[in-house]
């Protein structure tokens, strides 16, 4: 039924990743936050076309000691965003897997 409404909209996001596991819905900015594999998009909840792309990737050293460590380095060695949460009016609380070395920072949103 949807498919038939013509109101989705398809999001090409990561190339071969699925990795869309973490949202934060934050009303107040009108913003849709998803974190993904060494990514967290924020969506214009307004014009849902309309997004920005944060990069975040895991440091080329904790990639190379997950490889040595005998982890797939294309499936598992990458910073995997677990956490997003409004911090405060101008910051998002976010925390990713970090190849196996968990980190977590502010993001700056406005």
């Amino acid at each position: 039924e949807m498919l038939e409404s013509n109101n989705i909209i398809n999001f090409n996001g990561l190339a071969n990743s699925s990795s869309y596991h973490t949202f934060l819905l934050d009303e107040e900015r009108g913003r849709l936050y998803v974190g993904a594999k060494d990514h967290i998009f924020s969506f214009n909840l307004v014009n849902i076309k309309e997004y920005q792309k944060i990069v975040w990737p895991v440091s080329h050293s904790r990639r190379d000691e997950c490889k040595w460590a005998g982890k797939d380095i294309l499936r598992e060695c990458a910073n995997f965003i677990k956490v997003l949460k409004t911090y405060n009016q101008t910051h998002l609380y976010a925390c990713g897997t970090g190849a196996f070395h968990p980190v977590c920072t502010y993001i700056e949103v406005g």
